[in-house]
């Protein structure tokens, strides 16, 4: 099995903390995105994950790759990463890997994340993982009759369904997506202006290709700041249920207190501190004199006097006041 992660977006819509990370390496309760993002994929599908290959933009840091090539390694898969020189759309970034797409394989965006039970149906030839929602106009949504997708409908007006297409995608043979891809590249064929994945779906079900829903359980979008944290939150919710402790052995506490849910790193510093819930404190970190809470903090952040809740801070920053809901990014000082 292959994974295919087009992640060659800006990430515009959570900056200032994309303008030195690349969203999908944004650290969620300690893991990148993109590494929660295949791990999950990987217990889903329940077979070996032989390939990943990461589409990135030209200009993502120099140590991408190798972070991406990692994350690969720790699933103990192949890593490849090409580059998506100019943004011509979804379709356009999944062919940038045109070379792992042959046999099963999944096309996964990296900007969501997801909790999901079910099994892929062996005789389909593939499928679209979707979650009901309140307000499908939004969402690329799909149209089933008798179990088999019929229709690829992008942010209706009308309603049509209420099954929001996820941005997560199963090919029983990816070679198949990769020449549908292929001829509307060599046709100019672009809506929007752009060379769109669901035009290559759209042939391949007129060709007779059956496509089933997977239906996912939760959906977590990582998509701006406040979308971000709340994402944050749910994913240290989960680890608690399942009984895992994010808390490293090495956390030092004087005169503070850690409310579970947390994710706090190793090497942190916590006096005259309350953590928590629902707090990821990155490592070698301090928080002093400070109250946090339902707040996404990066590494090597010194926090003092702080009322903090729904707040994301970045990695090296100094921070010293009274504000609450705030959003700095890597390497500031607010003193």
């Amino acid at each position: 099995m292959k994974i295919i992660v087009p992640m060659a977006g800006i990430g515009s819509r959570l900056r200032p903390h994309t303008l030195t990370i690349p969203k999908p390496l944004t650290l969620i309760a300690g893991k990148p995105i993109v590494q929660r993002l295949v791990e999950d994929i990987a217990k889903v599908l329940k077979q070996n994950v032989d390939e990943i290959a990461f589409i990135i933009g030209p200009t993502f840091p120099a140590n991408t790759e190798k972070k991406l090539l990692d994350i690969a390694k720790d699933l103990g898969a192949k890593g490849i990463v090409t580059i998506q020189e100019e943004a011509l759309g979804t379709a356009h970034a999944i062919q940038c890997a045109k070379a792992s797409l042959n046999g099963p394989c999944v096309v996964a965006f990296a900007d969501t994340l997801f909790k999901a039970d079910f099994t892929l149906n062996a005789d389909a030839d593939g499928a679209i993982w979707v979650k009901k929602v309140d307000n499908p106009s939004a969402y690329g949504v799909i149209k089933l009759k008798d179990g088999i997708i019929t229709d690829f409908v992008e942010k209706p007006v009308d309603f049509i369904s209420d099954l929001a297409i996820i941005g997560i995608y199963y090919f029983k043979k990816g070679e198949i997506l990769r020449d549908e891809i292929q001829y509307l590249l060599d046709n100019d064929i672009k809506e929007k202006g752009e060379y769109q994945l669901t035009n290559a779906l759209e042939n391949m079900k007129q060709k007779g290709m059956k496509f089933v829903p997977g239906q996912v359980d939760e959906w977590m979008d990582c998509g701006n700041k406040e979308i971000t944290v709340e994402t944050n939150g749910r994913v240290l919710q989960f680890a608690h249920d399942e009984g895992q402790n994010l808390v490293d052995d090495s956390v030092i506490l004087e005169h503070s207190e850690i409310i579970q849910p947390c994710y706090i790193g190793a090497n942190v510093k916590l006096i005259n501190a309350k953590v928590g819930p629902n707090v990821s404190l990155g490592t070698n970190s301090v928080v002093a004199n400070s109250t946090i809470s339902n707040s996404l903090i990066q590494s090597n952040t010194n926090i003092k006097n702080a009322q903090l809740e729904f707040a994301m801070i970045g990695n090296f920053v100094k921070y010293d006041g009274n504000f609450s809901s705030i959003s700095i990014g890597d390497y500031s000082e607010m003193v």
